[in-house]
């Protein structure tokens, strides 16, 4: 599934993240509302987790807003307040679930599948940019046809730049979505990545990964004039 996170504490964020990565999943994370909102409104989820407690507007004025916006991604709800009012504050917002904290990684995990088996999210299966494509469900990469053997981090660099086809994707929207905002990683490994990508699937006369100097990257199919 890809999930979005959306948690303040550091610490907590970081864990919850390493763990649902650890499982296999997607996920993207933020600590606050303007980031989130950035990313349910450019991706697609299959299941959001979000404080209540957040800094500024809360994780309730976060539901608010997605439902406000049509997008109807299930949401789990996070606090470490249990009070029926709270929960019942929470789920008048829009939540479809609550879970307190502290839990047991296990019970999110059932949480968040439960969650997932619900009317799904329509996402597309094939992305496909010119003669470049990327199957979802099997995390095939195609080119002209031809298989292209990625890594788990180049395929999730090309995913998003697939997704967001034709838009710019900045350099700290990458780098967050690929490794979080807790790593401390430089601005040459993603240069590292984006090459190494380039190599394997740009090597004929159409290249498809374009960079926007000091701003990002663009996936976008620039026809011979």
């Amino acid at each position: 599934m890809r999930i979005l996170v959306v948690e303040d504490d550091p610490q907590m964020r970081r864990l919850v993240r390493r763990g649902l990565l650890e499982e296999g999943h997607g996920v993207d994370s933020a600590a606050s509302l303007p980031p989130a909102l950035e990313l349910a409104r450019a991706t697609s989820y299959d299941v959001m987790v979000i404080d209540v407690m957040l800094p500024g507007p809360s994780g309730l004025d976060l539901v608010r807003a997605l439902r406000g916006d049509g997008n109807r991604t299930p949401v789990l709800m996070l606090t470490a307040r249990d009070a029926v009012a709270d929960v019942v504050a929470g789920l008048d917002a829009g939540a479809d679930d609550y879970l307190t904290k502290p839990f047991a990684f296990r019970i999110l995990l059932a949480r968040l599948r439960a969650l997932g088996r619900r009317t799904p999210v329509v996402r597309p299966v094939v992305l496909q940019v010119a003669d470049l494509e990327l199957d979802a469900s099997s995390h095939a990469v195609r080119r002209s046809g031809h298989a292209v053997a990625v890594t788990r981090t180049e395929y999730s660099l090309l995913e998003l730049l697939m997704r967001h086809a034709g838009r710019v994707v900045t350099r700290e929207k990458l780098m967050h979505a690929l490794w979080g905002a807790e790593r401390d990683i430089s601005r040459g490994s993603l240069d590292t990545f984006v090459k190494s990508l380039r190599q394997k699937v740009d090597a004929g006369p159409r290249p498809l990964i374009h960079t926007v100097r000091g701003v990002g990257y663009c996936m976008r199919d620039e026809p011979d004039a």
